[in-house]
């Protein structure tokens, strides 16, 4: 079984909550959103080693709260970089090659904990394991191409929907497919790391996701969480 690590990009700033502070730092029954994502790595069956790659105008904050609450567990704390890209990347000199190395959204706090073992054991087979889900609703694409006066959308059409996925994290990769893959330059069209790993040449291999495993954005996103985490659902 090869060593597992999980990178945790925490550098949103959180602006659509429409709160004062982070959104990594928001409460969620009792505890900041960040810490229900760490301990959902620390809980695991196997020991798992904890980047986390935050924004630097919340580091001071997470470190005060880590001390003020006695949470202390071994993890590496590191300031992220202008976009996600840069964060992940700064992360990279961490690794060991021939590792397992998870890549989980700070704000991704509710998932079952069989269901990351499960994803873990199958990246021991694949390269860049990823989590799907189909589309439930129906969808079109706006304007084709075309505006009428001020740039306003006068056509859409429906596209087919089974052909789009909706993708999550973890996202799992073999340590030396990913570190390799960040040796490319920064892309705007680099928007989670499964993409980077694509572009670098290697195949993707999709697994079910979760539909609780939401990344929570918006208020009523953290009204879900404390529904679902009050529902014991994830137990």
């Amino acid at each position: 079984m090869r060593e597992r690590f999980v990178i945790i990009p925490a550098g949103g700033t959180g602006s659509r909550m429409g709160s004062e502070l982070p959104k990594q730092m928001l409460d969620l029954l009792g505890k900041p959103v960040l810490r229900r994502t760490a301990e959902l790595f620390m809980a695991l069956p196997f020991k798992v080693g904890i980047i986390i790659s935050i924004n630097p105008s919340i580091k001071g904050m997470w470190l005060e709260y880590c001390k003020n609450n006695n949470f202390v567990f071994p993890h590496i704390l590191i300031s992220g970089g202008i976009t996600r890209f840069h964060s992940v990347k700064k992360a990279m000199k961490y690794l060991p090659d021939g590792a397992l190395v998870a890549v989980h959204d700070g704000v991704r706090p509710l998932m079952k904990r069989e269901d990351v073992v499960a994803a873990y054991a199958e990246a021991e087979d694949y390269p860049a394991v990823v989590p799907v889900l189909p589309v439930a609703d129906s969808m079109r694409e706006l304007c084709d191409g075309n505006a009428g006066a001020g740039g306003v959308c006068v056509a859409s059409h429906i596209v087919d929907r089974s052909r789009y996925r909706l993708v999550q994290t973890p996202q799992i990769f073999h340590t030396e497919v990913l570190k390799k893959a960040y040796e490319a330059a920064y892309s705007p069209e680099f928007t989670d790391d499964a993409s980077v790993v694509e572009k670098s040449g290697v195949p993707l291999h999709f697994r079910a996701g979760s539909r609780f495993n939401i990344k929570l954005t918006t208020p009523e996103d953290m009204d879900l969480a404390r529904a679902v985490l009050s529902s014991g659902l994830l137990k």
